[in-house]
């Protein structure tokens, strides 16, 4: 995105946001609270966020976040203003907000819930904010608005013992990393004492070597306190944090902790300043200080050390770790720090794909749908654009080239704001019909991360044919989200559509006519009956979560959608006599996945007993992330049971039984 100045990016912020409400059918603060949510999943600044608004007397509270390694409690406020210029976030407002926030956390603890009806969403929020006062370890406040902050920083305090500390998010900060491309600030870390090293002198003048070893504790609390935020130049936020331990590295901590630096590679680092002590000669002989410090190879490393400390309680006061730490002027970042992370040679490579813009998959469809017209069908014979925004701003960029009042309003003709969607637009509509309303459930940018994924194993053809059968996906999935509104879904609307995208379109084994939906821009009168038929029957099972889990976090798994999958619920006859005699060519279908036959095959040849074996050695070793393990169990179950597996979990469960194939679980067939 070019650079704008702040005045051109408040416009943009609120028009947007107002757009977006309005297609939506809800409100400008919920909009904007969502779209900050994506800028901090996006920089590994928060994770697992949920919208969810409730204010009373005292307290006021725009969402709510649990960190992915359970450690940290994020409690969110949000300042919306249409007009974010005309006045500015004081100071004795930021502390109202705060003030009121921390009520908030206060009220839950003394058993708010209590006192909200369970069938509310905000009842869930109560409940696990309660919840998580008992387990994390400390609370993050954040305001978020788009004006800007007169304001000094809030000093941190205590929350029954829980440090709290206090961001605000304001229109000056989201402008600079809007604008920057980055999200996060840099990290700075002070050694004391410094860490002993031996500097490399280099011919180039863009950077530097130094070799040093760096305390296991250190860098254990350096990954507790900032996240995938410390991995973010090798893999941005795209690096999920598993929470899980390479065996390996695990037994070594727990056994052998001061053989750790004979046996393990260590990582490679880099920074945009690094502070030194120097000699009575002037050599450098430890490190004091480093700026913007980030891992670039040895994530594993870092994050198994981080769980081995707060999960295994390992003592790692004799563990130490040699770090190599490249000094990199900010300017060349962008070139040399990916050649390092592919040529460091790591015992655990972390395997990058490239989730960026330019990836050639989004280049085009990009490219067809700027050239693409649908059909006109409102009687005025208006053809129109569906924008795809490759990324963030091309919309805004693009309405600006049009200089004056009369072009812009020409180009919103031609480019609805309604018909405007994104890379995780793209990836929503698509996982959610080919049954993965589970991974859509994990936030947009896990979600995406997943699509990609699936994209890269099997890359569709992408050509006029799929980018109008993908638009149609929209339209049919706007449609649901109407009618969950329509339902009073609530705040957890998103996940109640794409599992009722997900339900129909299994119901239907994907027979709805796609290219029908794109001809006529909407769907079927027999569509939507069967869809406000089924939400309800939906949303009940989405709603109403087991094992002891609130809504957000239960429809995150795939036992979820095995309990959705299994809702009585038949075809009605008017929408069946439109059904298309086949399925669409999969190899046409956003994520579909040619071959899916023999992976379904394959799946069914493997005992059940082999799947619930790979369950029980995955919860052992914690070798497979949490969604594998179910995935594992679920796979069974259906076995067992003589039911089918449907392509998209085959594919998935055979990737996760490969993996612990490598990993050291051994088949008994």
């Amino acid at each position: 995105m070019p650079e704008l100045d702040l005045y051109q990016y408040a416009h943009d912020v609120v028009v947007d946001v107002q757009a977006t409400a309005e297609a939506e059918g809800t409100t400008t603060p919920e909009v904007f609270t969502r779209r900050v949510f994506e800028d901090l999943e996006k920089g590994g600044i928060a994770s697992n966020t949920f919208s969810a608004y409730h204010g009373s007397h005292g307290h006021l509270v725009h969402g709510y976040g649990i960190g992915d390694t359970g450690e940290c409690l994020d409690l969110f406020v949000t300042d919306f203003d249409v007009e974010p210029l005309a006045s500015k976030l004081t100071k004795g407002l930021v502390e109202s907000y705060f003030r009121r926030l921390l009520t908030f956390v206060r009220r839950c603890r003394d058993g708010l819930r209590q006192h909200i009806d369970e069938s509310f969403d905000v009842y869930d929020m109560c409940a696990a904010v309660e919840k998580s006062l008992t387990e994390v370890q400390r609370v993050r406040l954040f305001l978020l608005s788009n004006r800007v902050s007169t304001g000094t920083a809030v000093p941190p305090t205590d929350f029954d013992g829980l440090p709290v500390t206090h961001e605000v998010w304001d229109l000056a900060r989201l402008h600079r990393h809007e604008t920057s491309g980055s999200i996060s600030e840099p990290i700075v870390v002070e050694f004391v004492p410094p860490l002993p090293c031996v500097a490399a002198p280099s011919s180039e003048p863009d950077h530097s070597v130094t070799m040093t070893v760096i305390p296991g504790q250190r860098l254990a609390e350096l990954y507790g306190e900032h996240g995938t935020r410390l991995l973010e130049l090798n893999v941005r936020s795209f690096l999920q944090a598993r929470g899980t331990v390479n065996r390996g590295i695990r037994e070594t901590l727990l056994n052998s902790p001061g053989r750790f630096l004979a046996y393990n590679n260590g990582i490679t680092a880099t920074a945009s300043q690094v502070d030194f002590v120097h000699d009575a000669e002037g050599r450098p002989t430890g490190v004091r200080r480093v700026h913007g410090l980030q891992v670039v190879n040895g994530g594993q490393t870092t994050a198994s050390l981080h769980y081995a400390r707060s999960r295994d309680k390992a003592d790692l006061s004799h563990v130490s770790v040699q770090m190599k730490l490249t000094e990199v002027s900010p300017e060349r970042l962008s070139e040399i720090v990916p050649m390092i992370s592919e040529y460091s040679n790591t015992q655990n490579r972390v395997t990058m794909v490239d989730f960026s813009s330019n990836h050639e998959y989004h280049v085009a469809v990009q490219r067809i749908t700027r050239s693409l017209w649908a059909p006109a069908t409102d009687g005025s014979g208006q053809e129109v654009h569906w924008f795809y925004e490759r990324a963030r701003g091309q919309y805004t960029d693009e309405l600006a080239k049009a200089r004056t009042p009369a072009r812009q309003r020409a180009f919103k003709k031609l480019n609805p704001t309604n018909r405007k969607f994104t890379k995780a637009d793209l990836a929503k509509y698509c996982n959610s019909w080919n049954h993965l309303p589970f991974q859509v459930s994990r936030g947009a940018q896990k979600n995406f991360v997943a699509f990609m994924d699936r994209i890269d194993e099997a890359t569709p053809h992408v050509d006029v044919q799929y980018c109008q059968r993908v638009i149609a996906m929209a339209v049919l999935f706007k449609a649901v989200d109407r009618i969950a509104a329509s339902h009073e879904a609530g705040s957890y609307k998103s996940m109640i559509t794409a599992y009722t995208v997900a339900r129909l379109s299994l119901a239907t084994n994907q027979r709805i006519d796609l290219d029908r939906i794109w001809r006529e821009q909407q769907i079927s009168p027999a569509v939507e009956a069967a869809i406000d038929d089924l939400c309800p029957r939906v949303m009940r099972v989405v709603t109403r979560p087991r094992e002891g889990n609130h809504v957000g976090e239960w429809a995150k798994k795939v036992v979820c959608w095995d309990a959705v999958s299994r809702v009585p619920w038949s075809v009605p006859a008017d929408l069946k006599a439109e059904l298309l005699e086949h399925p669409l060519d999969e190899k046409t279908l956003a994520g579909g996945s040619g071959g899916s036959q023999g992976a379904c095959d394959e799946v069914a040849s493997i005992p059940a007993d082999e799947w619930y074996a790979v369950e029980r050695w995955a919860k052992e070793t914690r070798n497979l992330v949490p969604a594998q393990r179910q995935l594992a169990q679920y796979v069974g179950r259906r076995l067992e049971l003589g039911q089918g597996i449907p392509e998209p979990q085959a594919v998935q469960a055979l990737h996760a039984r490969n993996r612990a194939l490598s990993l050291g679980f051994v088949s008994e067939a």
